[in-house]
């Protein structure tokens, strides 16, 4: 899973990072937190389709954008992302495998 922040470098854009790598690592995920920010952060919001910063990006999707909820909240997302990605691996063939 690729976990993204992407924002200005602004103070609420840190705070999203910080709960967000606190919350992959109460989690016990392995997947690492990327901080996007200054005019490389503005970019990859505009190429994203955001409006609006901060935003917390998984697998190149926005999964939440323009506030900083609490930790609780972002562990719901990103579990959330988890099962959306774990039915995408599927294939065809009705068994739950990966031919």
């Amino acid at each position: 899973m690729k976990i993204q922040v992407l924002g200005s470098g602004c103070p609420t854009c840190k705070k999203l990072y910080e709960i967000t790598k606190k919350a992959v690592s109460e989690m016990g995920l392995k997947d690492k937190v990327e901080y996007i920010k200054g005019a490389e952060g503005m970019q990859a919001l505009i190429e994203i389709g955001s409006m609006s910063s901060p935003v917390l990006a998984i697998d190149g999707r926005i999964s939440m954008s323009g506030f900083t909820p609490d930790i609780e909240k972002i562990k719901k997302i990103i579990k959330g992302s988890e099962k959306t990605q774990s039915k995408d691996n599927k294939c065809s063939c009705g068994k739950g495998g990966c031919c």
